[in-house]
């Protein structure tokens, strides 16, 4: 017997999970999106591609209020803001040190994210053999990369917060690091082998195929832009798009960057940035890595995918229709060049890709997730910023959940859209 009839703002990865999860627990699924699933307009299509239980660490650490003029100045860090933009983003900004600003906070936000995480990769798994595409999983370990102890020690709290919240990883020296990696540069003489890290091999393609699956199991895929909510007495009737309404009893808002607006609407005033990030792939790379990396001086994951070589990362904090900056792009294959110097110095254009894309991101660094002011028919699940991929599966179970009025399997009242 149906649930009853839920649309699903959001064609992403944590759209398609929920998607899913709704599906089995039940439920008739109508998935809204103007973009195609997987494609280039979301994050989930450019992202690291890594499944991590170790993305516990948000993004603002104590210390971090004296680097923010540097961020205005410095347009190369891993770390910018525009000028233009600061006025806006200023409110978001406080929040974001206030969030930061001991380590008694870091340490909860870690705890919360630690739960969240713990088992993405077995959940993933899950997902993508339901879906068939198994193959599109590759669980080898994720590596960080530094060039001696010294630099790994400068990153104690991080490495202290993980190992609080069950983290196991090991160390590697010099010659363990190049015997597991051959290809990495000498530079870097020291590793940590995060071993129950995953990585995906086409985040795009993966995601598209998960929605794929849910429309094989009878949801409905509808190219359109949600614009608001029919509620009366405090209950949800329609969503309201642009290919018209569309009747329901749950909605989930999982758009990404779009989520704000649609959370407005739903009573809900979230604090919610785009955190652009920018990836450049490099096509029949010479360095073919076996594991995916991050080294500590360029601070992205650097990913063999079916396209290529993918160098994926920097921050950039900017209104969201503001035109990118594909420096960033660019300084991640100066980067990607140090890292693997197998690559020649000169890579002819046609085998580089370049993408931009919006990091729907909270000041504290957790998502959004639990019923909306204006109606308890509609659950947010949005604002993942750099764990979206790893946290698709759990959030989709826990929208799940929500939707049928049972308790949650993880606590999520620090999820509160109310928190701001």
């Amino acid at each position: 017997m149906s649930a009853g009839h839920a649309v699903v703002i959001g064609a992403g990865i944590v759209g398609a999970a929920s998607a899913l999860a709704l599906i089995d627990d039940g439920w008739r699924v109508t998935m809204v999106d103007p973009g195609p699933p997987g494609g280039p307009q979301a994050a989930s299509h450019g992202n690291g591609a890594w499944i991590n239980p170790a993305s516990i660490i948000p993004m603002s650490m104590p210390g971090l209020w004296r680097k923010v003029p540097g961020f205005l100045l410095d347009p190369a860090g891993p770390l910018t803001i525009r000028a233009a933009s600061l006025p806006a983003l200023l409110p978001w900004l406080m929040r974001f040190i206030r969030a930061g600003s001991s380590v008694e906070r870091v340490s909860r936000t870690a705890a919360v994210l630690a739960r969240l995480l713990a088992d993405a990769p077995a959940r993933h798994r899950a997902l993508a053999g339901a879906a068939g595409v198994g193959n599109l999983l590759a669980q080898r370990g994720l590596l960080y990369v530094y060039p001696d102890r010294a630099a790994f020690e400068a990153e104690a709290l991080a490495w202290q917060l993980r190992r609080e919240n069950g983290i196991a990883w090991t160390e590697l020296d010099e010659a363990a690091l190049h015997q597991q990696e051959p290809t990495l540069g000498r530079q870097y003489a020291f590793g940590i082998l995060v071993e129950a890290g995953a990585h995906c091999l086409d985040p795009g393609a993966y995601v598209a195929a998960l929605v794929a699956h849910a429309v094989s199991l009878g949801a409905e895929m509808r190219r359109a832009a949600a614009q608001g909510f029919m509620i009366e007495a405090g209950r949800l009737r329609a969503v309201n798009t642009s290919d018209g309404p569309i009747s329901c009893g749950r909605v989930v808002i999982a758009a990404g960057i779009a989520s704000r607006r649609l959370a407005e609407l739903a009573g809900d005033r979230v604090s919610l940035a785009s955190e652009r990030g920018y990836h450049v792939v490099v096509e029949a790379p010479e360095a073919q890595p076996r594991l995916s990396s991050m080294p500590s001086d360029g601070k992205m994951a650097n990913t063999l995918t079916t396209a290529g070589l993918r160098a994926a990362g920097q921050v950039e904090l900017a209104a969201v229709d503001a035109p990118p900056d594909w420096r960033r792009a660019d300084i991640l294959l100066e980067h990607l060049k140090r890292a693997f110097p197998a690559l020649p110095r000169d890579i002819p254009e046609v085998r580089l890709t370049r993408w931009m894309g919006h990091r729907p991101s909270t000041p504290d660094g957790l998502p959004v997730i639990g019923r909306a002011a204006a109606s308890e028919d509609i659950i947010h699940a949005f604002g993942h910023g750099h764990v979206g991929l790893a946290a698709g599966p759990m959030t989709g179970r826990l929208v799940a959940d929500i939707a049928a009025g049972r308790t949650p399997s993880i606590a999520i009242e620090a999820f509160s859209p109310r928190r701001f």
